[in-house]
């Protein structure tokens, strides 16, 4: 008897062992192995060789930008639907045509948990996905030291100027040209903090000495921790935040006529907002939010609205790299969304598709040793291929329409490899966290 019993209480101590285990792997993941940011960057890959003696590609550089100003709008806690539901269409009236009937790209961007601010935002300016030791560290975030988008763009000679949250400034110190951080530590405020940051908005907008601004509103987030999604104070929030969007448009298409590239409006939120005000957790209402790309470079929409694509938030970084002709970060898992780029040349929508899948398929060789095997790399490798052929054709002045069909079979062929690549990285990321949350 006291045998089994012992047997028994072993086996007890060691299912809480494997349990507390699996918590810390969960609340301490690392099994992404980040990569180091790099001073001194190595050339870019070149495109696939051409097949066959006699044609060879020199296209060995980042590609050019295809914006010359950006600026990110993140409105705290916008939820989808207060953009495309019946709250946008009362309450957000010039965004909301912009989105039907303007010259934008329009998204429901998928947050992955903890859905708390600091690490919404390194997963936007990483393309990373943050663990859940990231909702201690937001209550003191320490300066980012992972490969991201803002460093890449100071690096690169880009005057980038932010107003908001200070969170932003404790993550990149002395990246900003000009900055003014606001506390989010008074909840009840939500008036000042956006006047603080709204107010340096008609002489920023006039001067030509920046090429990004990042503006971080709040008090749409402290009104949900005080009275909830529903509240009264919602609707003339989103109004207020409608008429800020519709004077930063205005302002950068009136310069466009002085610019060869055209400037480009992004609308996100870090995360969504629960049916009682608060975030942190995996409802849809949280880890929904909208994703609004406003340029003169897409093409006016025609026809019916169509319900938005789904797309992950961490596609944003990849996706505004190659907006700015910068590298794409070095742990990013997501992938570049094709309807940014797809005015641009066949040539060019592969290029950027090639990079993509290259810096994914790195990242997975770090991480995976049997990353040969893996079906992402797998189908990145035949795209490559193709790849090749396509620049044969094309370098041979073929302008057939076999041009045209193989150019769209390898698009296909690379997003398919990037969607698989993405969702590999991304598992290593997520699944102990997932499980830490199940039990």
């Amino acid at each position: 008897m006291r045998l089994r019993s012992g047997v028994f209480a072993a086996g007890c101590l060691l299912v809480q062992a494997l349990g507390v285990g699996l918590f810390l792997r969960g609340f301490f993941p690392v099994p992404v192995r980040s990569l180091p940011r790099r001073e001194a960057r190595g050339a870019p890959p070149a495109e696939p060789p051409p097949p066959g003696p006699g044609v060879t590609s020199n296209w060995t550089k980042i590609p050019s930008p295809l914006f010359k100003k950006a600026v990110i709008v993140l409105i705290d806690a916008l939820r989808d639907d207060f953009v495309f539901g019946s709250k946008g269409k009362q309450f957000m009236p010039y965004t909301t045509q912009l989105v039907e009937k303007g010259t934008c790209h329009s998204f429901i961007a998928e947050v992955k948990p903890p859905t708390v601010t600091m690490p919404r935002i390194k997963a936007l300016m990483t393309g990373s996905i943050p663990g859940f030791i990231d909702v201690i560290m937001n209550l003191n975030s320490p300066a980012l030291s992972e490969d991201n988008l803002i460093w890449q763009a100071k690096t690169a000679g880009k005057r980038i100027i932010f107003y908001g949250d200070d969170t932003w400034v404790k993550l990149f110190p002395k990246h900003f040209v000009e900055y003014d951080g606001t506390t989010s530590f008074f909840v009840s405020d939500y008036t000042e903090v956006d006047d603080n940051v709204t107010r340096h908005l008609d002489s920023v907008l006039k001067r030509e000495d920046w090429d990004i601004l990042i503006l971080h509103y709040l008090g749409l987030d402290h009104i949900g921790h005080l009275t909830g999604p529903n509240s009264p104070l919602v609707g003339p929030k989103l109004y207020e935040m409608d008429n800020i969007l519709k004077k930063i448009h205005t302002s950068l298409l009136s310069k466009e006529e002085e610019s060869s590239l055209p400037n480009l409006l992004i609308v996100c939120g870090d995360h969504g907002m629960s049916e009682t005000g608060s975030h942190g957790g995996s409802s849809e209402e949280e880890v929904h939010t909208p994703l609004l790309f406003i340029s003169s470079a897409f093409e006016k929409r025609n026809g019916p609205l169509k319900q938005s694509e789904l797309v992950q938030q961490t596609d944003l970084a990849a996706t505004l790299a190659i907006g700015l002709g910068l590298p794409i970060s070095r742990n990013s898992v997501g992938n570049i969304i094709l309807s940014v780029i797809e005015g641009k040349t066949m040539r060019e929508q592969l290029r950027f598709l090639h990079l993509n899948g290259f810096q994914l398929s790195t990242l997975l060789q770090e991480n995976m040793p049997t990353y040969e095997k893996d079906p992402g790399f797998e189908h990145f490798k035949i795209a490559e291929k193709s790849h090749g052929n396509w620049i044969k054709l094309y370098l041979e002045g073929n302008n057939s329409e076999v041009l045209l069909n193989l150019g769209k079979k390898v698009l296909k062929q690379y997003l398919e490899a990037l969607k698989i690549l993405s969702s590999s990285l991304s598992k290593f990321c997520f699944c102990f966290c997932s499980a830490c949350r199940k039990h």
